[in-house]
């Protein structure tokens, strides 16, 4: 076989995605994510030292953030972890947004 033969059958079996390009794209959302957090909990940890309150409004964003990559696992794989989990990231997004929610009514 060739080497344009190979580099074609190749491209036709991955649909014309590049692998490289598809693997540097997951990287880079996971240490975006990953950042993402470090700094909510940093932004919280300074608010709640200096303000004496958090807005939960951040808090809210992140754990539907997760819980959507929870939702979309569980939807190509299918396993009851990845449901529990998600789960777990679902409630926490809902209770942050009823604190969210309180926050901004001025309950808390």
């Amino acid at each position: 076989m060739e080497k344009d033969e190979i580099l074609s059958k190749a491209q036709s079996e991955n649909k014309g995605k590049d692998l490289a390009d598809k693997a540097a794209q997951k990287d880079g959302a996971w240490v975006a994510y990953t950042v993402g957090v470090i700094l909510i909990i940093l932004v919280d940890t300074i608010n709640g030292f200096i303000f004496k309150n958090v807005n939960r409004g951040a808090d809210f964003a992140l754990f539907s953030m997760a819980f959507t990559a929870f939702l979309v696992k569980y939807i190509k794989l299918r396993k009851k972890h990845e449901f529990f989990v998600m789960l777990i990231w679902g409630v926490l997004a809902l209770a942050m947004l009823v604190v969210w929610i309180l926050q901004l009514a001025k309950v808390f």
